[in-house]
């Protein structure tokens, strides 16, 4: 019996991954994550995001827009 391969999916993302992912840089998900915009949780002495967090920092900038 074959079989297939099964995807890994990251449960979570270290920043540079979220930069790749939003299109920024590096140095604004840092600062994002400084001034609690974006949440984290630190794993030794990483950062990692997880993809709720992601959405959840996406779905209050587009709130964001549609209140301005």
């Amino acid at each position: 019996m074959v079989r297939s391969p099964v995807p890994i999916v990251p449960k979570w993302h270290s920043p540079a991954e979220v930069a790749a992912i939003l299109g920024y840089g590096l140095s604004k998900v840092k600062m994002k994550i400084a001034t609690g915009e974006l949440r984290s949780v630190k794993d030794g002495k990483y950062r990692r995001i997880l993809p709720e967090w992601i959405d959840e920092y996406i779905q209050l900038q587009i709130e964001r827009q549609g209140a301005a």
